[in-house]
């Protein structure tokens, strides 16, 4: 595929990312404003900037995905697809560790 023609899916998924980053940014300055020792921010509102950030992870791997395994030639194609793999499941295993890591620590204060 040539620098020309980008993929069908490439604006979408910068749409997705963009949109989710800032969302993410204005949310967690929202959080930072709004809570207080005496009046925390609930735990409820915390899924704001967990989807947003994982709408950020799932389109990075998505155009990950068209940049290096959609776009490259045939040959080693089951190879680049299975290093891809590997790296996308670590990069969303983060993003789940990170979370729970996150939620437990807010349930084991309160």
């Amino acid at each position: 595929m040539s620098d020309n023609n980008p993929h069908r899916l490439r604006k979408p998924l910068l749409i997705v990312e963009f949109s989710s980053l800032a969302i993410l940014l204005v949310s967690m300055a929202w959080f930072g404003n709004q809570s207080t020792a005496e009046h925390p921010v609930s735990a409820a509102w915390l899924l704001v900037p967990a989807v947003a950030s994982l709408g950020v992870f799932l389109s990075f791997i998505g155009l990950m995905y068209l940049r290096w395994v959609a776009s490259a030639s045939n040959e080693g194609n089951a190879r680049h697809k299975l290093i891809f793999l590997l790296l996308a499941l670590s990069l969303l295993g983060i993003w789940i560790y990170s979370i729970a890591n996150t939620w437990l620590s807010l349930t084991a204060t309160n």
